[in-house]
């Protein structure tokens, strides 16, 4: 791929003001930089925040009985800590922060399609964020979990309508940046760049913003009918009018299984990048790891009903989803061979980033084969709705999106920031990290086992020691997360200055502009003539 003739006389989009100034110059910018890192600074907040719930919970879990909380609180904290995590972090996240700052650098755009639609998504995004945080102060806490499963969602005494309203905002902003990003992809490409040329980041990103465009409706609409059945009564899920609530369950988890993979396909794309950069070789069965995310993307659809086994399904949609559910490991079992190939033989370079692409590699791993316990109907019913399915969503949504996310944050903060992190510092958070996040999350797959429901709030005796081990592991998690968190504050305003445009030596096009880009990224065009991953 050609260089781009830029120059360093250049304002970086960092130091850039344009018409307004200081606070109103980043709210108001439609630069899709901007853009990224104001979605990026909300989720730090919000993270920081649902991760210290989280804490409180596995503290009150520590030992039988009651410890630091009753199970009103603990209810209310479990279903805070579920919506922020899910519908303000791990669904936007990647795509909205990463997405955002990189689409058009890696495709050789000078932004996205529609600048201003992409700052209303973030406008959006923050509406829907303070509907739901309002909830607290209007009627107290939701209690029905993230899932705001019926009837309990409209019989609660506690006011949950801003929760179910704010969820049905957030959604909007999903739709708006993907149809943003799918014109994006379409029209933007710079010269050169077939789609067979196009990085295996924007790829992820395209099969996201397809289930974000077509899968986003479905959850809308179910929140907003779960709202008209508690303020008019319509009688679509309530059993005593002749509604049915298994119907809102098929609602719910018809958007919500394509979400996991809204949450961790821009992940594989992350890994996708760094393997071939620190393994210093072409990335392996490129055309596969392509098709494989689109399968993925498309057999999602197709496999809710494994969230459903115990819900009392015919025995031919029994066996239909659970069929469907093998099915769909298929293509993420082709990703993980074709990451491992690619590292096989390469000239491996130990950087951060490559610690977090590898540890998310293995957590992944035994999250999907976990995963297949739970898809076969055999072994369902005796682990559902115990913490194995704990386990196995944490693995899978926290171990997939937040390993991946921090490998991105940790592979891309240079050409940001144009500063790098302290290595030694960031190598220790993660060791920390991996080590808190095991010791959080395996036991419970053993606790599970054994038959220890989830979303209670107190256990029998012999789930106490499984308990301890787990607490502890949360305790060690934040404080790796703490470290790394600090460690980039830090390093963003103190770090030491990055002098090169590509310090990792990347292939792809958004290394090849200056760092941190300049407020259109690009003074010439760029030309693609090769493919991305050329390493000789």
């Amino acid at each position: 791929m050609s260089e781009t003739n830029t120059t360093n006389q250049h304002v970086s989009f960092l130091k850039y003001q344009g018409k307004y100034k200081g606070l109103l110059g980043w709210i108001l910018s439609t630069d899709h930089k901007r853009v990224g890192l104001l979605y990026l600074y909300t989720m730090l907040v919000f993270f920081s925040t649902a991760a210290i719930l989280g804490l409180l919970m596995k503290l009150e879990l520590i030992a039988p009985g009651m410890t630091i909380m009753g199970p009103q609180t603990y209810n209310a904290m479990f279903t805070v800590h579920g919506i922020i995590m899910i519908f303000i972090i791990v669904v936007p996240g990647l795509p909205a922060v990463f997405g955002n700052f990189f689409l058009p650098l890696m495709i050789g755009a000078k932004d996205v399609a529609f600048p201003r639609l992409n700052l209303l998504s973030w406008w959006v995004y923050v509406i829907g964020i303070l509907t739901v945080l309002s909830s607290q102060f209007i009627g107290g806490w939701p209690d029905t979990g993230w899932t705001f499963y019926a009837p309990y969602s409209f019989r609660t005494p506690v006011n949950i309508l801003p929760a179910l309203f704010g969820a049905f905002i957030l959604g909007f902003s999903s739709i708006l940046t993907g149809i943003n990003f799918i014109v994006t992809m379409h029209r933007m490409r710079c010269p050169g760049m077939t789609w067979f040329k196009m990085p295996l980041f924007p790829w992820t990103l395209y099969a996201t913003a397809w289930i974000q465009v077509l899968a986003t409706p479905v959850i809308g609409i179910t929140l907003l009918l779960t709202v008209m059945e508690r303020v008019m009564g319509v009688g679509i899920f309530n059993p005593a009018m002749g509604g049915d609530p298994i119907l809102y369950q098929h609602l719910f988890w018809i958007y919500s299984h394509p979400a996991v993979y809204i949450m961790i396909l821009p992940g594989m794309g992350v890994i996708s990048e760094i393997l071939p950069v620190f393994s210093r070789k072409r990335i392996y069965g490129y055309k596969a790891i392509v098709l494989s995310s689109l399968a993925i993307a498309f057999v999602g659809y197709f496999v809710w009903g494994h969230h459903m086994f115990t819900s009392g399904m015919s025995g031919r949609a029994l066996y239909a989803f659970s069929f469907l559910t093998f099915l769909v490991a298929i293509p993420s079992a082709i990703k993980v061979f074709n990451w491992v190939s690619t590292m096989y033989k390469g000239s491996l370079n130990l950087q951060t980033p490559f610690y977090w692409a590898v540890s998310f590699i293995f957590v992944f791993m035994i999250g999907g084969l976990t995963g297949l316990v739970l898809g076969s109907l055999a072994t369902n019913v005796h682990v559902h709705d115990t913490h194995f399915v704990v386990a196995h969503f944490h693995f899978i949504v926290f171990g997939g999106t937040g390993f991946s996310f921090m490998a991105a944050l940790h592979y891309w903060f240079p050409k940001m920031f144009g500063r790098m992190y302290d290595r030694t510092w960031a190598n220790t958070g993660w060791v920390i990290f991996f080590s808190g996040f095991l010791t959080l999350y395996l036991p419970m797959f053993y606790l599970g086992i054994l038959g220890m429901p989830r979303r209670y709030y107190d256990y029998l005796p012999e789930f106490h020691g499984g308990n301890i081990i787990s607490s502890l592991g949360a305790i060690a998690m934040i404080a790796g997360i703490l470290i790394v968190f600090v460690n980039l504050i830090r390093s963003s305003r103190h770090g030491e200055k990055v002098t090169e445009k590509n310090p990792w030596g990347g292939r792809t096009l958004e290394w090849q502009t200056d760092t941190p880009p300049t407020l259109e990224n690009w003074e010439t065009e760029p030309t693609v003539t090769e493919q991305p991953y050329e390493y000789k």
